[in-house]
């Protein structure tokens, strides 16, 4: 069993500036687990207790869906590079979409992005840390732009549509409230 704390520490939030991937997990109360890999510079740790991250349009959108029935949420850095650690922060988390008030607040502390499709407002109520002695070495090469240029390409209107045609629900049918 990893050690736990009440919240982020110093080590904990540089640890995390470090890495150029993380995971999220949610579940709603039944169906699929998912477990979505992130980058693309789209986390900020706000307080030791408070990350906001901004998650991009994609073929699917199941943490919106289970947010919206369970609560709760999980995110996940392996030291890859360096440092073997593996560090989770527990919690719960409000989803923001672009039509929300403090949407464009929290947005405004990342790159300008048509792709920008929510953003979870995480508040973390546990963070465990354990040893990454099994993760192997792997060699940063640098982020993609794939994502960032097909909404670009596809442009506001163009990713308003794709969520009404494939963003709606998740793979369990649950609605993800990206359209209202």
């Amino acid at each position: 069993m990893g050690t736990q704390y009440p919240e982020l520490s110093d080590a904990h939030i540089k640890f995390i500036g470090q890495q150029h991937i993380f995971f999220v997990g949610s579940a709603a109360t039944d169906g699929r687990v998912n477990i979505s890999p992130k980058g693309m510079d789209s986390l900020r740790v706000l307080t030791p207790n408070h990350i906001i991250w901004r998650n991009m349009t994609g073929s699917g959108n199941e943490t919106a869906g289970h947010l919206a029935e369970v609560n709760r949420i999980t995110l996940m850095w392996c030291g890859f590079e360096k440092l073997p650690m593996i560090l989770r922060a527990y919690g719960t988390a409000r989803t923001l979409h672009p039509r929300d008030a403090e949407f464009d607040g929290f947005n405004a502390d990342f790159p300008p992005s048509p792709g920008a499709r929510q953003i979870y407002d995480v508040t973390i109520e546990m963070v465990q840390k354990s040893c990454g002695y099994a993760v192997p070495f792997m060699n940063f090469a640098g982020d993609r732009d794939v994502l960032k240029k097909w909404a670009e390409d596809k442009g506001p209107d163009g990713v308003q549509t794709y969520w009404e045609k494939r963003n709606q629900q998740t793979i369990d049918g649950k609605p993800t409230g990206i359209i209202t």
